[in-house]
């Protein structure tokens, strides 16, 4: 057993960066280490659920101050549409000096920290470690934020320059079509008050004493070996840093309505807490669910300009797909959906979370995605790994329902080819993932890397 160190955590003020750091303080709290974990206010009630380990992990609250722009009250990325995160980054900023405080007072070992940039220089001054941990995917980090993309600063870069891999990328699959380059265009947009989101990125993990990224050298070890020759530092790798199984039960309604069906013949479609379809969009979605002819539970928020989910459905939609098919609003268990005997396919954006997620279960997976990074994560899986399939789309970003009940279908089919080919290679890689204590051993040697820190 070596040294019992001290780690304070600054994430993002998003759940979806709050949550995967405190995966990882659980396993590191498992092993005896003590963290301080900052978060906004309100943000304590919505993950002390996660909290494994609260005798170790204390919240050490932040108050959010009132920024200009931002609607009362706004603490996480979840209060706020898209486009105001910009502000939300100029107010976690504005929370420098009452982390500067605490980490004066308690003096940890090491803070890690993700887009709060200005943490590794503070660090330096306090004599204290400082880790920039990435919770996405190596794929989105080398293609976009490593010195080589030299993002100019004088103007926007455009989705042309985009389109064009860094120097010495090593990928020849892992890339972006120029329409789907648009959604990386915001790295050279102002991010917090005189600093772009590339330059946040990367100041921080140029000041840093270590990168570490969630992710596994099975899967992704080129790409992290580049990024630490990009920055010239040992990139740390904690492997996905999965939670424990939830021993709640999967909601009875949802348990009930699964068990009517064969096993492995149900389609489960989720696209995270933050996206929002366009309503023709989404029509064509649940359109292409019916036209698949099986059954299907879609679980997405209301698309823009909308309050319910129902009042978007296409006409006479529900009468004809009572028997077999849910589109619900709400929040749902994913990964218990994603585990019941009924659910055979998963169609999803392929964040971060979720990537995992459908990697770690038995179902086939088609990948719908929406933003940068999940572009990446996809390609990565459908590409590279060729263990999903990727529902094909027009240069606008249009698909049709037509391609999505054509994506499903084709894994879906007990006799296709793609079938049987993304299945087999899906079971190679959950075998190698899941094989005799591999997470335990990724958290051991992430923490021998910080003893060598």
């Amino acid at each position: 057993m070596g040294s019992m160190y001290h780690i304070a955590m600054l994430p993002w003020f998003a759940v979806g960066h709050m949550t995967p750091f405190l995966h990882l303080a659980n396993k590191l709290a498992e092993r005896g280490h003590k963290i301080t974990f900052f978060l906004p206010t309100k943000a304590q009630y919505q993950l002390q659920h996660h909290n494994r380990h609260p005798e170790l992990i204390t919240f050490h609250p932040l108050s959010v101050p009132q920024v200009e722009g931002l609607p009362p009250g706004t603490e996480t990325a979840s209060d706020i549409p898209i486009y105001m995160t910009n502000l939300l980054a100029v107010a976690m900023d504005l929370t420098r000096d009452q982390v500067e405080v605490s980490l004066r007072a308690s003096k940890p070992d090491f803070v890690f920290f993700d887009f709060a940039f200005w943490v590794a220089e503070l660090s330096r001054q306090l004599g204290i470690k400082s880790v920039c941990y990435n919770v996405v995917s190596a794929a989105s980090l080398a293609i976009a934020l490593v010195p080589a993309r030299n993002v100019p600063k004088d103007r926007a870069i455009t989705e042309e320059e985009l389109a064009v891999p860094p120097p010495g990328y090593p990928s020849s699959t892992i890339l972006m079509k120029k329409h789907e380059a648009r959604s990386l265009t915001f790295i050279s947009q102002e991010f917090g008050e005189g600093v772009t989101f590339y330059e946040r990125c990367v100041f921080g993990m140029k000041n840093c004493d270590a990168i570490a990224i969630r992710t596994c050298v099975e899967i992704e070890g080129q790409l992290c070996d580049y990024i630490g020759s990009q920055f010239e530092k040992k990139v740390l790798v904690s492997g996905p840093v999965l939670p424990d199984p939830s021993t709640a039960p999967l909601d009875e309604k949802w348990n009930q309505w699964l068990g009517g069906f064969q096993p492995g013949s149900v389609v489960f479609c989720a696209f995270g807490s933050q996206f929002i379809l366009e309503k023709k969009q989404f029509q064509e979605l649940v359109l292409g669910f019916e036209l698949t002819g099986l059954p299907f539970f879609i679980a997405v928020k209301p698309p823009t300009g909308t309050e319910t989910v129902e009042e978007a459905l296409p006409e006479a939609f529900e009468e004809r797909v009572r028997e077999r098919g849910v589109v619900y609003g709400g929040w749902v268990q994913q990964l218990l959906m994603l585990n019941h005997s009924s659910v055979g396919c998963f169609v999803s954006h392929c964040g971060f979370g979720s990537m995992w997620e459908s990697l770690m279960s038995d179902c086939q997976i088609v990948l719908i995605p929406q933003l940068g990074d999940q572009i990446l994560n996809t390609r990565l899986m459908a590409q590279e790994l060729k263990l999903a399939v990727e529902v094909d789309r027009e240069d606008t970003g249009w698909f049709s329902k037509e391609s999505v009940c054509k994506a499903i279908k084709s894994v879906m089919d007990k006799d296709s080819e793609m079938g049987s080919l993304v299945r087999k290679n899906h079971a190679k890689w959950k075998q190698a993932l899941v094989s005799k204590g591999i997470m335990t051993e990724y958290i051991n040697r992430f923490v021998q890397s910080l003893e060598q820190l």
